[in-house]
């Protein structure tokens, strides 16, 4: 009985000391690949990553995680004119796979959701064009034209939606005339635009966008996507 009660202690502290070794690989290798995860074209000033399933060991011995998420903050494309900024992504990577040397992985599958804030999206629009958000979904654009020599300052009530996959589209859904000939041209010439999301990786597609009081959410989706190297 003795030796028993010897041999289950042993047990357990073996295993807490592998829990322990295994816990510990997965914080190295999160700030790892925090430090790796590269998207071209493309900065970010903050990455996060958090590694799923247990025992890592065995996942990395493989070269094959079942699941890793993903925090990026302020991304932005490199000399890429005509885009807006994402002010966090946040993405489930699924069946990530390790190349030779652990110098490189690629994501099987990626679904999650990019938040571009309005100052962002101000930043993108037009000169001296604010956005901001509404209701019911919708955003409010203020701009102002010329009109006769004189500056007209205009608000309108905006639908906000995707363009192939790539680029987010703000266009007003009416336009006050005041029996002004040409005027709702000159509004929705400072207040419709669309702009690029820039950043994301080659294969990653907007898949829905909705505005929200703290800005843009857009649904991303990818496979087979390189993440590093």
């Amino acid at each position: 009985m003795r030796a028993l009660r010897i041999l289950l202690i042993v047990v357990v502290v073996l295993g807490g000391l592998f829990v322990a070794v295994d816990r510990l690989a997965v914080h190295f290798a999160e700030s790892e690949a925090a430090d790796r995860v590269k998207f071209t074209g493309a900065t970010a000033t903050s990455t996060d990553v958090s590694i799923h399933g247990f025992p890592f060991l065995t996942q990395i011995a493989d070269r094959d995680l079942d699941r890793v998420d993903i925090t990026l903050k302020g991304i932005q494309a490199n000399g890429n004119g005509g885009t807006v900024r994402i002010s966090e992504l946040r993405a489930e990577l699924d069946r990530v796979a390790i190349g030779e040397g652990y110098t490189s992985a690629r994501a099987g599958l990626v679904k999650g959701t990019a938040l571009v804030s309005y100052a962002d999206l101000t930043d993108a629009a037009e000169d001296g064009v604010t956005v901001q958000y509404a209701d019911n979904g919708k955003v409010k654009v203020t701009g102002t034209v010329q009109v006769l020599g004189k500056d007209l300052t205009r608000s309108v009530v905006s639908s906000v939606t995707l363009v192939d996959g790539r680029t987010v589209r703000v266009r007003a859904d009416a336009v006050p005339g005041e029996d002004i000939p040409g005027l709702e041209g000159l509004v929705r010439s400072r207040t419709d635009f669309e702009r690029s999301v820039g950043g994301l990786p080659n294969g990653v597609v907007l898949k829905k966008v909705e505005a929200l009081p703290e800005g843009l959410e857009i649904s991303v989706e990818a496979t087979d996507i390189a993440l590093a190297g």
